[in-house]
């Protein structure tokens, strides 16, 4: 298990100071002023989605992968794809769960910090909402993706460190993918992480007035920050705020706490904080449901089958050596010589003194020249 690191104080005090708003505003669009700094995130507007919307995301993604494998297939050898079982959208997402929990087994090994961590796995969960694990393998996208949190967290490592630290891993096993991931999540790097929430959540709590240690020992925080921890196993990020996943977290294992918190925030008005107490009730059950049910690690020998599943659905042009592979490769090498001589022709008329822009246009006359003189 990776230790826990505190956040530094700024982004401790931002995390306590919109802890309120997060929780409360996320889910009332219609309600008036300031936008919560996560609101105003690349995480909220473009990694935010509804359980119905991400379903539809997986599915459409695992139609369009199917479909062009399919075509591939048949333009190799008419009739082969009708024997093949094409993978589901929870088979994919099943082996994506499984290299989610290598990450953790892997930033222990390097002694990285719970930032590396949790950042990693959401690069991953990320890509795979733009990708299918038909065109690319979790395996080495696992490996690039920690590779690049290590980067985008400050936390850097050598390239030959981290490859020959790993079994059977090249160096181009992670480079070839590098730009791919970061394209693939819109190079927007920035995660906000509910760990850090939590954390921010707990500090606020220490300044509540009648509330003794007795009332919050460091155990409590210990075991809500493993369930934060369980609910990167699940898509609760990707539904939630961070702030109210660790609010869920910290629910499962102290409601008392929660419940003096919500007291010093809740809206003076009654009406108003009777809303948001149901809204908060009807989220807090959701992600703990998530949590407790969700958040274990997937069957070992089915993730297994579904790789050994894919190994016959794969898309052939991502296969080295096949001649789907070799037609894409031999598409793509006619192309870059195209470029090639296109650039070396434009050279060449540089070269030579040929306006690279083109002619004069026809008919077009010379500006008459300006008289200075005055008389």
């Amino acid at each position: 298990m990776v230790l826990h690191t505190p956040p530094s104080n700024r982004s401790v005090g931002l995390s306590a100071a919109f802890m309120t708003a997060e929780l409360l505003e996320t889910h009332s669009s219609s309600r008036p002023g300031k936008v919560p700094l996560y609101g105003a995130s690349t995480q909220f507007k473009s990694w935010r989605y509804s359980p119905e919307r991400l379903r539809h995301v997986r599915q459409t993604l695992n139609a369009g992968a199917v479909a062009a494998i399919r075509k591939t297939l048949e333009t190799d050898e008419p009739g082969s794809s009708t024997s093949v079982s094409f993978l589901q959208p929870d088979d994919e997402l099943l082996l994506v769960k499984l290299y989610v929990t290598k990450i953790p087994q892997l930033c222990g090994h390097f002694r990285f910090p719970e930032e590396v961590e949790a950042t990693a796995i959401s690069y991953l969960k990320r890509f795979y909402l733009k990708n299918t694990v038909m065109d690319w393998h979790p395996k080495n996208v696992m490996l690039t993706a920690l590779f690049l949190a290590t980067k985008t967290t400050n936390t850097p490592i050598s390239l030959d460190s981290y490859t020959s630290n790993i079994p059977k891993t090249s160096q181009s096993d992670v480079l070839d993918l590098e730009f791919l991931v970061a394209q693939s999540l819109n190079f927007e790097f920035a995660v906000w992480h509910a760990h850090r929430a939590l954390w921010g959540l707990w500090l606020d709590l220490q300044s509540l007035p009648n509330l003794t240690e007795s009332l919050r020992p460091m155990d409590v925080y210990e075991t809500a920050l493993k369930h934060v921890r369980t609910s990167r196993f699940t898509d609760a990020e990707l539904i939630y705020a961070p702030s109210q996943i660790a609010f869920a977290a910290l629910s499962l294992v102290s409601p008392l706490l929660c419940q003096k918190w919500l007291d010093s925030k809740a809206p003076p008005d009654p009406t108003t904080a009777q809303a948001y107490l149901q809204v908060l009730e009807q989220t807090n059950s959701a992600i703990g449901n998530m949590i407790m049910q969700q958040g274990q690690p997937p069957d070992v020998e089915a993730a297994r089958e579904v790789d050994r599943r894919l190994k016959l659905c794969k898309n052939p042009e991502k296969v080295v050596g096949s001649k789907a592979y070799l037609t894409r490769r031999a598409e793509e090498e006619r192309r870059a010589e195209e470029k090639r001589s296109k650039k070396a022709q434009d050279m060449r008329k540089i070269s030579e003194g040929e306006d690279p822009f083109g002619s004069q246009l026809v008919g077009q006359q010379e500006s008459p020249s300006v008289d200075d003189d005055d008389d």
